[in-house]
């Protein structure tokens, strides 16, 4: 998954809800050269899907939510 110059917006953030339900654990790449603004937009991300920021190296990070409980 990639975050483009439009930054964090509704539809990535339902993406990345619906990848960290399947997968508990996800990589995205941040595009853009300015640190802290990638690290803004990933704390935002986390913050947005209620997942923990477990990993960040260079424009990557990796993010971790359990999956929930089955019925």
């Amino acid at each position: 998954m990639q975050v483009g110059h439009s930054g964090v917006t509704d539809a990535l953030a339902a993406e990345v809800d619906r990848a960290l339900t399947a997968h508990e654990l996800i990589k995205v790449k941040i595009l853009g050269d300015d640190r802290d603004a990638r690290r803004e937009i990933a704390d935002a991300i986390a913050a947005r899907a209620d997942a923990a920021l477990v990993h960040s190296v260079g424009k990557v990070i990796v993010l971790w939510r359990p999956r929930p409980e089955e019925e």
